[in-house]
């Protein structure tokens, strides 16, 4: 084992003396900050401010049970008489698509006679004839033209009944 040399050693009881002095110092301004310490906890405290007063409320007693419910889905509002979707009514294959969707490609027959031709997503044509349905609104076919097919689709409108609103597939020209 090897001695540590006398310049290592003179090294360690520098720093020994520069701790001790340091800690002695911290020791010298202590009084000074007890004694402050002291005299802030000897005031009194400020007044606390005084608590709100609460409002007296004004019960309210709801005597509506023989209202209307505005949460129930039965109602059908201003528009009881009007256009209704059937529930029941079996649903189309070209109602499974949105109307923008589908495509008019062309008609079949002539005169009154006419059948549209109607293209889908899925790549097949469907034939439409007046009352058939399309498109995700209960669109009803009206009237099938050589250069559009004219339905009618049922919108809510928003007061819990429902609204007629006119739409066409026109024949693409590409």
């Amino acid at each position: 084992m090897r001695m540590p040399s006398l310049r290592h050693a003179s090294g360690i009881v520098l720093l020994s003396l520069v701790c001790a002095t340091t800690l002695s110092a911290c020791g010298i301004g202590r009084s000074d900050l007890e004694k402050w310490v002291a005299e802030v906890k000897a005031k009194p405290a400020p007044p606390l401010e005084p608590l709100p007063v609460m409002k007296q409320f004004e019960t309210f007693e709801y005597a509506a049970q023989n209202l209307r419910d505005p949460f129930d889905q039965t109602f059908s509002g201003e528009g009881a008489s009007g256009p209704r979707p059937d529930p029941n009514r079996r649903r189309q294959t070209l109602e499974g698509f949105t109307l923008d969707t589908l495509k008019m490609v062309g008609t079949l027959g002539s005169g009154n006679n006419l059948t549209g031709l109607v293209m889908a997503p899925d790549r097949v044509t469907y034939k439409v004839v007046p009352g058939n349905y399309l498109g995700q609104s209960d669109g009803r076919v009206t009237g099938v033209h050589e250069d559009r097919i004219d339905l009618v689709e049922l919108v809510p409108d928003g007061a819990g009944g429902w609204l007629e609103r006119p739409a066409k597939l026109s024949l693409d020209s590409n």
